[in-house]
């Protein structure tokens, strides 16, 4: 492995193997009575975040605490960037407290791939703006795999915001790696141009798409990104892409229903189908911990020694 998780694009089949062989280790000292090992003792991180968060950025704080790793939360409003620093200086500034782990969300695609050029710590990309998101990816792959026994061959329906989503475009590689076959469904509106060559299939239509489907993965609209009209309100897209319970009924009987959060409960997703016996999405909450902790364990080994 390299130093640095910017993206499941680039990373090799190996790798993504290596990172959820290891989170199932990981996942066993969750388990126990005392949950922390002494793994990164004396390493230390900083979770950068210009973007709100509640679940990715807890889950990688409590898997560097859970490592024995020194933790600093960066505040944005209230540090220099708000009065007009620069993200290089910040970063340099950052670097000069002996830092080990750089853990970034930002708004804007590419950040975590130019702090990794100007930093010698080990870079994880938390989500940058509709690039990426590869610890999602990861622990979705995780969760599938525990729930399913495998991944290849399974037909996995992404639904939803796909042109906005960085959480798809990173299952998507992920997925494709691990040998699934992946079928999109959404508005023409929100298909990206050129994912053709990435998937399987494309459905406009969601009740034929989770035909047979194995797992559906259900994305967030994501009003912040979209500076247009691309579905008529949020009530029309309940109506004809909303995942119920009665659309459920068209994939097969075993099949699980994800959502990496947070949930608009009633546009993309009905309450009866979050709380229901196929949904697995809190333990995507809690497997994200395990994978978080096997990745910085892995950055942490492949980091050259001083």
């Amino acid at each position: 492995m390299d130093k640095d998780l910017l993206d499941i694009k680039s990373a090799a089949t190996a790798d993504i193997e290596l990172i959820l062989n290891t989170a199932s280790s990981f996942k066993d000292v969750l388990s126990r009575d005392i949950k922390k090992v002494p793994t990164l003792r004396g390493k230390t991180a900083v979770n950068l975040f210009f973007e709100p968060s509640t679940r990715t950025k807890t889950s990688f704080e409590l898997a560097e605490k859970r490592l024995s790793t020194d933790v600093i939360n960066f505040v944005v409003p209230s540090s220099s960037v708000a009065k007009g620093e620069t993200l290089y200086d910040t970063i340099k500034t950052i670097e000069s407290y002996g830092i080990d782990f750089i853990i970034i969300r930002h708004q804007f695609s590419g950040v975590p791939h130019f702090i990794s050029r100007i930093s010698k710590a080990s870079v994880i990309n938390a989500g940058d703006g509709i690039n990426e998101h590869p610890t999602q990816a990861l622990l979705d792959a995780f969760t599938i795999k525990e729930q399913k026994g495998t991944i290849a061959g399974l037909k996995i329906a992404i639904v939803g915001d796909i042109s906005h989503s960085r959480v798809a475009k990173s299952n998507i590689y992920c997925l494709k790696k691990l040998g699934a076959d992946i079928r999109l469904i959404a508005p023409h509106t929100l298909i990206p141009t050129g994912i053709e060559n990435d998937v399987t299939e494309i459905y406009h239509d969601i009740e034929s798409g989770i035909a047979d489907i194995d797992v559906i993965m259900t994305l967030r609209i994501q009003q912040e990104r979209q500076s247009g009209g691309f579905f008529s309100s949020t009530d029309e897209y309940f109506k004809f892409w909303g995942l119920t319970l009665k659309r459920l009924g068209k994939a097969r009987p075993d099949v699980i229903v994800m959502h990496p959060g947070p949930m608009n409960r009633g546009v993309e997703i009905a309450s009866e189908v979050a709380d229901s016996r196929h949904s697995v999405i809190n333990t995507q909450v809690t497997n994200g911990l395990a994978v978080r902790m096997a990745v910085l364990y892995l950055l942490d080994s492949a980091r050259p020694r001083k």
